[in-house]
């Protein structure tokens, strides 16, 4: 089978822009990633951001959707112990009876946000874990309605809506696997279970009725340009961005630089091993890293993510790896 390649966006929003321009680029971007043969486009939720204009998911999904015509378009994803299931069912079923066959939902576990704003979101805070019987119960809306249903997702039932488990720890992968599902490691962010996460999937995989065999996804960070100290200045935005957001000082995507001395030798230890699993560079370089990185994981799929202040130099950056990945 030939390897699948994605993109995923956080509709990020630049220092110097709004919320509106980041929301603006990212159809702009989808447009482009459709046109490059990118088989889909996710956007992730995340509150309390300053730089991220994906808060509210699956309006932009709607947004995005309605700006392209082929390309699939999901949740990458939504962090499911802020809702309800019903309503993220009526608000994907929704999604899918607007544009058919397009819509994917991942499921996260974690709060996409620090713990007074996830009090914020669920007004109330429970202390047991029900995310796997939430997931359960959330796929039922989907599925075609028992006649004598109390409740019921319209839209929603019969959509039959892809669900994703989304993780980057051991959990993720062993509910992924238990209940048959598709897997996306966030291996572009944290790594650091990777290979265990991975083995562990395949290893206890369990067919169902939505998938026959195991189907994982790898996130990769892309930042490519026409050489190597290009790309590096470029992703400098990101770097300084994610330093920024660990020393609990969030804002907006900042503009590229080379001076990167508000970052310690310790922090910038930690970022690069959060953000080691990428493909930095050149053409030549970006396929080396690639090319590396499928070898080691086999994924059936890979999404591609990347965070540039330039939306022209993004859409570069995601040509050159299109380009490569094809």
């Amino acid at each position: 089978m030939t390897l699948r390649y994605s993109l995923l966006d956080l509709a990020p929003i630049p220092e110097g822009g709004t919320a509106a321009d980041a929301l603006a680029n990212a159809a702009d971007l989808a447009r482009h990633a459709e046109g490059l043969g990118y088989h889909r486009f996710w956007l992730a939720e995340h509150h309390n951001m300053p730089g991220i204009a994906s808060a509210a998911t699956a309006v932009v999904i709607g947004h995005v959707a309605a700006a392209t015509k082929t390309i699939r378009v999901g949740a990458g994803g939504i962090m499911l112990p802020n809702h309800a299931p019903l309503q993220v069912a009526e608000a994907f079923g929704t999604l899918a009876t607007l544009f058919p066959g397009r819509i994917d939902l991942g499921l996260g576990r974690a709060p996409g946000t620090d713990m007074a704003t996830a009090r914020a979101l669920r007004r109330h805070m429970q202390a047991s874990d029900d995310f796997p019987q939430d997931v359960v119960e959330l796929m039922g809306y989907f599925a075609d309605a028992a006649p004598d249903a109390r409740v019921r997702a319209i839209p929603g039932e019969g959509t039959g809506v892809p669900v994703w488990i989304l993780g980057s720890s051991l959990y993720g992968a062993q509910l992924a696997a238990y209940l048959g599902l598709p897997y996306a490691f966030a291996s572009h962010f944290a790594p650091a279970m990777l290979d265990e996460a991975v083995e562990v999937y395949r290893r206890t995989f369990r067919p169902s009725a939505a998938l026959d065999a195991p189907y994982f996804m790898l996130a990769v960070g892309v930042a490519a340009a026409e050489t190597d100290a290009e790309a590096e200045l470029l992703r400098s935005s990101q770097v300084l961005a994610f330093a920024r957001l660990r020393m609990g000082r969030p804002g907006k995507l900042p503009r590229p630089t080379a001076d990167l001395s508000e970052i310690s030798d310790g922090m910038r230890r930690e970022i690069e091993a959060a953000l080691s699993c990428a493909a930095v560079g050149s053409p030549a370089t970006v396929k080396a890293a690639l090319a590396g990185l499928i070898a080691r994981y086999r994924p059936d799929e890979v999404m591609l993510t990347g965070a540039f202040h330039d939306p022209a130099a993004r859409k570069h950056s995601f040509a050159i790896a299109a380009d490569v990945l094809r």
